[in-house]
Formats: structure tokens, sequence, C-alpha cells
């Protein structure tokens, strides 16, 4: 890639470490906006997506089965590389894609347009309709699908303001980041203790595909109900994913933090949620850290996100705390956001990679699939003019975690 396109990367994940978006739940004002696509433009598909270091992100999706994809393929990642909407009346047409497995596999894209969603003068993504079969755009559609992504900009504007989960009235994600800053400072200020905690619901997309979305809305609110009758009012909860919750307990030690998140598991654990479909009973894991002096928010969170994965690997329904001697995190990482590659085969093969944290000695990645990663492979930050020489040494998840050598 030429040496600008870098650039626009950098920028881009700059743009969108800002907004703060990428993983989070679905919002109704995007929902809206693609349905009014599909309904307008008489499509199958419409997604308002984001393209990070390594894919495409849907926030808003009607029509496709999946959330997330590769980037390389993706028809807007073609996009975000131009100033005005990509227009493809017919894609076996279009030379870029003869072989693209978007088009001559699911969902069989024929028809592509996508309107860029610029922020602070970059492209972050699309908003974008598409169709099994050929067809015409016009000028006047042009100037339709413009206007509804100046739409998603302003609501993506909008909701970085945002202080509440629509849903649930937990903190935005935003909001619980920033709230998790201000404790952590007034701790380390005064010496007080602080224990943050990652809460998951157990096997929630299984509830989401036995009932549907309107019962996994009800479990989550009341989810969230059971854990504000445990916690103080000092405490907060806040929402980070679709079924992802952080709790923050000021003025507690990791001991104290346990106790009351023993309480929070066994109160979420004794619900019986009424719904159509009857009782719902729901579990979940817990992973805690508590803040050791000199600790960023950001690194607090990461201890406490890997402690509830391993609560998850070792049976779900229960809470673990970090303790030092973890693997995966060490002081010296700093959180970054980066787009990378991974190459082996002498170079011959790659494909992209998110780089989330970094050191002198180590770094932390995101993929979209861990089958294809061997241990050994080449890490490269092209903006950055960075290439080392890696050996993973964990894996969890969709995250790689690697030691330079």
């Amino acid at each position: 890639m030429p040496m600008s396109v870098h650039d626009d990367d950098a920028r881009r994940l700059e743009a969108l470490a800002e907004l703060d978006i990428l993983d989070t739940p679905s919002e109704v004002a995007f929902d809206r906006l693609t349905g009014l696509c599909r309904k307008i433009f008489g499509v199958p598909m419409s997604t308002l997506t984001l393209i990070d270091g390594h894919r495409q992100w849907f926030k808003s999706a009607v029509g496709m089965a999946d959330r997330e994809g590769e980037r390389r393929p993706a028809l807007c990642n073609y996009a975000i590389r131009e100033l005005e909407p990509l227009i493809i009346p017919d894609t076996h047409r279009d030379e870029r894609l003869a072989d693209n497995v978007l088009v001559h596999g699911r969902p069989f894209i024929r028809f592509y347009a996508g309107a860029q969603l610029r922020i602070s003068g970059v492209n972050i993504g699309t908003l974008c309709v598409m169709d099994t079969t050929p067809r015409e755009f016009s000028a006047h559609d042009v100037d339709v699908l413009k206007d509804l992504a100046a739409i998603a900009v302003d609501e993506l504007m909008l909701r970085n303001l945002s202080m509440r989960d629509g849903l649930t009235g937990a903190l935005s994600r935003r909001a619980f980041r920033n709230e998790g800053e201000r404790l952590r400072a007034l701790a380390e200020r005064h010496g007080q203790k602080l224990t943050c905690a990652l809460i998951d619901i157990d096997h929630f997309k299984l509830v989401n595909d036995s009932y549907g979305h309107a019962v996994g809305d009800l479990v989550l609110s009341r989810v969230v109900e059971a854990c504000r009758a445990v916690l103080r009012a000092s405490d907060a909860i806040g929402r980070l994913g679709g079924e992802e919750f952080g709790v923050l307990l000021p003025h507690t030690g990791l001991r104290d933090g346990l106790a009351v998140l023993e309480k929070v598991r066994m109160a979420i654990a004794g619900l019986a949620i009424e719904s159509p479909c009857g009782p719902i009973r729901v579990t979940a894991s817990f992973g805690a850290a508590d803040l050791a002096r000199g600790l960023r928010f950001e690194a607090l969170l990461e201890r406490a996100d890997l402690a509830m994965y391993s609560a998850k690997d070792s049976g779900r329904n229960r809470g673990v705390a970090w303790v030092e001697a973890a693997p995966s995190i060490a002081p010296s990482l700093r959180r970054v956001f980066k787009a990378g590659q991974i190459a082996f085969n002498a170079g011959r093969s790659s494909f992209d990679c998110t780089v989330r944290a970094l050191s002198e000695t180590a770094a932390s990645l995101d993929v979209i699939s861990m089958a294809d990663v061997p241990e050994h492979f080449k890490l490269a930050i092209a903006s950055d003019g960075f290439s080392r020489a890696c050996r993973m040494t964990s894996r969890s998840d969709k995250r790689i975690e690697v030691a330079f050598v």
C-alpha cells in the first residue's frame, strides 16, 4: 500500500479510538437508519460498517448473518479509500472483484453502493446498501444515501456525548471508562483501594437464538437490576459490550470486592426472568482486579478481563481474581490501536490484524480467526515502519499474545 494509505489507517484508528464504538451493542438509532436504507432503495442488505485494522465490523446490519468479517475482501474497504460514494452496479464487471469471496460466495453481492462516514477528516467506515442482483443507482439515489450517511455521522457524534446505555440504564462504555479513570486518580492520590470487575452473562447468544432479541434485552435489563440491588450507591456499573458489564467498587480491596461480586453472582443466578416463553434463568462469569500503585485504568480493566476469561475457561458461573503471576499482560505493555499485518511462509502468506497493546518485548493482537495463525511469524506495523519476528505465547478467543524474538 502507498504511504498515504498507511497514514489514513493510523488516522482512522485514532478517530475510532476516540469514538470508542467498536464492539458496542446494537442501538435503535443506527438500526433505524439501515432499515430505512433497505426500504428506500428496495435492497435486501444494508450495513453501517466501521473498518479497523483487520476487519469490517457492523454497528448495524440488516440482511446479513454476521456481525463482522475480514477487512481485505470487504467492499467497504474499497469505499473508504474514495472521497465520493462508491457505486458498483454489477460486481461481476469490476476487475477488482474478480475473485472476491463476498461476491462469488455468501452473501453473493452483485450490487454495492457505499457512502463514506467521515469524522475528523478521515473515513472511518460507510453506510452501504447491497443487492444480490445488478441494478442502477441514479444521481438522486446517491444524494439520498449521502444524506443518510451524514445523519449516521451526526448520530455517532451525539452518541459520544451519551452517558447512559439506552436499554439497561447502566453507564455507557465511554462514561464507564471516564468514571474509572476518575476513581483511579482519586484512589492514587489519597491512597485508597479500588476494585474493578468485568461481568459476562454465560451463553447469552443461546438466549437470543432460542427466545429472540426482545427476550434477550429483557434479560440484560433484569441482570443490571439484580446487580444494582446488591451494589452500593457509590459503586458504578457500565455496559461495555453486548452482554458484558463493568463494575467499579471504590474504597474496596480485592478480598472484599470478591465477596461483593459473589453476592452479585448469586443474585443473577437466582433470577427467574418471566418472559412470553416462560421463566428464564441465566448465570454470569466474573473477573476482578484491584488497583496497584502506578497502574493505569486501562491496564486494570485488562487484568479484570483476563480474570473473567479464566472464570469462563474454568467452568463459568464463578468469579476469578487476577493475580500477579497471570500471563498475557505486563506493566510495560501500553494500550495502542494500530493496523498491523501478520506474515509467514517467508512473506508469501499474510493477513491483517489490529495491534491493541505494545511494548519493547511483546504485543497483543486481535484477529478474525485463530485457525491459520502459526506459532512463529513476523508482525509489521506499516504506519510506524515497524517489523519484528514473533513467537505466540498465548491465545484466547480472537486475541493473540506474542513475544518478540
